[in-house]
């Protein structure tokens, strides 16, 4: 047990600033008056102490979170029950007659010149008041680690100590003493809970830093002040200072961030963490990059599934009876349970500090079972008594579906029991105050998400392409020693690109690059806004861009082609393709061709928010861009939106990007196997897909067809798992008319608008807002996601309202330029001063002025 604390600040209305640094060293004494003032600006690892009055309610006090209270004699009798050691009792004087036995402590709220011998009070620990005592006599007392003073934070000070102001760092300094020759303190850096990541060494100017500034702060004993993370971007934000019972060593309790403490490959100093640490560190990892597919990813993504194992466990837990068997159910059932813990951004630290305040609690809730589990519980003993043949196995908490079976990480097919089908609703039958339900998507907290990237986004932009490195072994496992790859970029082998393989690489660019060429501008816009004035337009590329492809296990040239083209056909000098490598470092050789075949100047291999950040800020390895394009996970699209906005970084970006999501609308001529092909095409990109039908005056009969067809056709694809995900959460919307529906379509804004519909081709005039439109039953997505010719990259979450999807124009930039003659500005020249007078810009109208008298022309 550590030594307890040598004083208590006593915070007074104009403390805030020194709330954080006291914070560290142990508890906050807060005047009851102050209660509710101080609290909502404490950290959640903060204690404190409350100094009560006649009016405060004690044991709502204690049961809220304080550790212990300051209370008078009489109010004793009001806490009967509470522990001792929570109990502090305030003095005027001392008084042998008080029975002590139901406090720890007492506080003598006066100028006591007791000496150490004297306070040792019927065994009990003195708290005296500082309040008067000089600054310089009162940091002499603190070496007395038998008194605790309590001290007023007007006394107190991040700076040096004077005679009115005591430091904090050099009173929590006092009763330390080292037994090194050089005087450092040895210190066990650790986690909040509890594993320790290292051994180093303090000093007092290091503590000192270490409390003011709350990061971690050491010695080192060989280059001198160590500010950990300070190249390296792995800082540490300090919870806690704490000496131990012998005063000679310390505790620092930290928040690490960036890859670990350790300067190798590993989290802490004494190998890697363990145990729920460890899940935690996995479970967050999975977060970030967990492939659609894989169970980790559902489970993050589902929460009606991960509900449903929570309790599943929870009800093994139960049955389980032998040590082994219990420890390895439990095991299960705390898997699950961080798994949403994680989801929900809480830690397992922050699942230790509810522990601990519910510990703090002094009155205890009866316990009982609520009534849904003891009807459960009490049904299912009933089942098993009346079926004693059977083996006694509870009855399921969730009983109206069957226990979902985990899906297979590469998203192979499985037996479903249920259909395979959508939602359907009648857009007629819901109120128009209503019907922009059904235009939501998932929500993103983009906000959250763009917190998570920041640290790895500074990283990059501090440490350069060494912290580059380091983040691409930690995320993609790839332990290189170079990230950057330039041309000639290798030919693939046969072996590793087949020539058909090739040949439809070369079809699909041939394609797209002659659709984007069309797109560009043959020359300058040249406009004669009136005699003399001549009003030009002229597009020139944008130097250097950025193109992400996502990848590293996956396969994914058709994005390449999709940025590649543009940028090589718009003129960019430097197109950067950042996409992740795979684990021996290498990049996909279908990549690779495209890389080639587009005239990319060169290859990041990297991916994630890391590559963002590499291409927005440069390295000395990889060249700086001016816009970044492609689409990502929600990492990558949060490290585009921070970088975006840093007028540091003076970077664009090509949209904003969400989930995937395809709207077909069939009529009574439509194919039914076709229309389930295309909602199944889109569904089984990942399991937040949107997928929406809007079925036109359909029957019912050909609308179940089409729902037969989804059902069978999905059974049959080997990302059927993810495609059954998508297609519960999605909808089938009946509308009377082709009217109602086109509507319905604008106001969604889908990214692929698919049209089933008879005489499709004139139905196109009545698209307002679609990414990317399939016109006709031989038009399936999957031709513009590939090699139409088209751009595949386009806005999802409704934001084709207001955004294109990549084109030419995308990679270019518009530049206007005007030339006026003599005679021009003689006949424009007055209208200009003439606005710039009403506007009080006397330099703008002047320089008209100063032409036009030159042509002898009064203004």
């Amino acid at each position: 047990m550590g030594m307890g604390p040598t004083f208590v600040p006593l915070i007074d209305p104009t403390a805030a600033a020194l709330i954080p640094s006291l914070a560290l060293l142990g508890p906050l004494l807060l005047p009851a008056s102050l209660l509710r003032a101080v609290l909502p600006s404490l950290t959640s690892t903060a204690s404190y102490w409350v100094l009560a009055d006649d009016e405060t309610d004690l044991i709502s006090v204690l049961n809220e979170g304080a550790e212990k209270v300051i209370l008078s004699p009489f109010q004793l009798s009001l806490v009967a029950s509470v522990p001792s050691h929570r109990l502090i009792l305030h003095l005027l004087n001392i008084d042998d007659t008080l029975d002590l036995s139901s406090v720890s402590g007492v506080y003598i709220d006066q100028d006591s010149t007791l000496s150490a011998d004297e306070t040792g009070l019927k065994g009990k620990q003195v708290y005296l008041s500082g309040a008067s005592i000089s600054s310089d006599t009162l940091l002499d007392r603190l070496r007395d680690t038998k008194v605790t003073y309590i001290i007023p934070t007007s006394k107190l000070t991040t700076g040096p100590t004077t005679f009115t102001h005591l430091s904090i760092p050099e009173a929590f300094l006092a009763p330390l003493t080292s037994d090194r020759p050089d005087g450092l303190f040895p210190t066990i850096v650790s986690t909040t809970s509890s594993s320790p990541l290292g051994l180093v060494y303090s000093s007092a100017v290091s503590v000192t830093e270490a409390i003011v500034t709350q990061k971690g702060i050491y010695q080192s004993r060989k280059h001198g002040l160590w500010r950990k993370g300070e190249t390296s971007g792995a800082v540490q934000d300090v919870i806690s200072i704490r000496a131990d019972c012998d005063s000679d060593s310390l505790l620092f309790t930290v928040v690490q961030h960036g890859e670990g403490f350790c300067h190798l490959p590993q989290s802490t100093c004494f190998g890697s963490l363990n145990g729920v640490e460890r899940l935690q560190s996995t479970l967050e990892r999975r977060l970030r990059d967990a492939p659609e597919g894989s169970y980790t990813k559902r489970l993050f993504d589902d929460e009606e599934l991960l509900r449903s194992k929570i309790m599943e466990e929870a009800e093994e837990l139960c049955e389980a009876e032998e040590k082994e068997e219990v420890a390895f159910e439990m095991a299960d059932l705390v898997f699950f349970a961080l798994t949403r813990c994680v989801s929900k951004g809480v830690k397992w630290e922050d699942v230790e500090r509810a522990l601990d305040r519910k510990s703090l609690k002094v009155t205890r809730r009866k316990g009982d079972a609520k009534p849904k589990w003891v009807e459960k519980i009490t049904s299912a003993l009933s089942v098993t008594k009346s079926t004693p043949s059977e083996s006694p196995t509870l009855v399921s908490t969730s009983t109206a579906t069957k226990s979902p079976t985990p899906v297979k990480l590469d998203g192979s097919n499985e037996e479903f029991d249920e259909k395979i089908q959508m939602r359907t609703v009648t857009l007629s039958t819901i109120p128009e105050s209503e019907r922009s339900s059904l235009l939501l998507r998932p929500v993103l907290n983009s906000l959250a998400m763009i917190d998570k990237v920041r640290p790895i986004v500074e990283r990059v932009r501090k440490e350069g392409d060494a912290g580059l490195l380091s983040l691409t072994y930690q995320f993609d496992r790839a332990q290189l020693t170079s990230n950057v790859l330039l041309p000639p970029y290798p030919i693939p082998q046969i072996s590793d690109l087949p020539i058909d393989v090739r040949t439809a690489i070369d079809i699909a660019y041939s394609n797209v690059r002659k659709f984007h060429e069309a797109q560009a501008e043959k020359g300058p816009l040249i406009v004669h806004t009136m005699p003399g004035v001549v009003c030009s337009r002229f597009a020139r590329p944008i130097a250097r861009v950025g193109i992400y492809v996502p990848g590293g296990t996956a396969i994914l040239p058709s994005t390449a082609i999709m940025l590649g083209v543009p940028a090589q056909v718009a003129g960019c000098k430097e197109i950067v393709l950042a996409t992740p490598p795979r684990p021996d470092g290498s990049i996909s050789p279908e990549v690779l061709y495209v890389a080639r075949l587009t005239g990319v100047t060169c290859i990041l291999k990297a991916g994630g928010a890391q590559a963002v950040a590499a291409m927005a800020y440069g390295t000395k390895e990889v060249p700086k861009v001016d816009k970044i394009f492609g689409p990502g996970n929600q990492w990558v699209t949060a490290a585009k939106m921070l970088v975006q906005n840093d007028t540091d970084a003076l970077v664009g970006i090509d949209m904003p990007a969400g989930p995937s999501e395809v709207l077909v609308i069939a009529d009574q001529s439509s194919n039914p196997t076709f229309v389930a092909s295309d909602l199944l095409s889109q569904a089984e990109h990942g399991v937040d897909s949107q997928v929406v039908l809007v079925a036109v005056s359909l029957s019912d009969d050909h609308l179940a067809a089409i729902e037969t067809a989804v059902d069978e056709q999905a059974r049959a694809l080997p990302r059927v798992n993810i495609a059954k995900e998508a297609i519960k959460k999605s909808l089938i919307i009946r509308v009377d008319n082709l009217e109602e529906g086109m509507r319905f379509s604008n106001e969604y804004a889908p990214e692929h608008l698919i049209l089933h519909l008879d005489n499709a081709k004139d139905v196109v005039d009545l698209v307002d807002n679609a990414g990317s439109v399939f016109v006709g039953a031989w038009s399936p997505e999957s031709c513009g996601d590939y090699a139409s010719g088209t751009n595949h990259t386009l806005p999802t979450n409704g934001y084709a309202r207001q955004f294109s999807g990549v084109n030419t124009l995308s990679f270019q930039k518009h530049i206007t330029a005007q030339e006026l003659t003599s005679a021009g500005l003689e006949e424009l020249g007055p209208t200009v001063v003439k606005l710039a007078e009403r506007e009080g810009l006397e330099g703008h109208a002047n320089a008209v002025r100063v032409r036009l008298a030159a042509l002898g022309k009064k203004n």
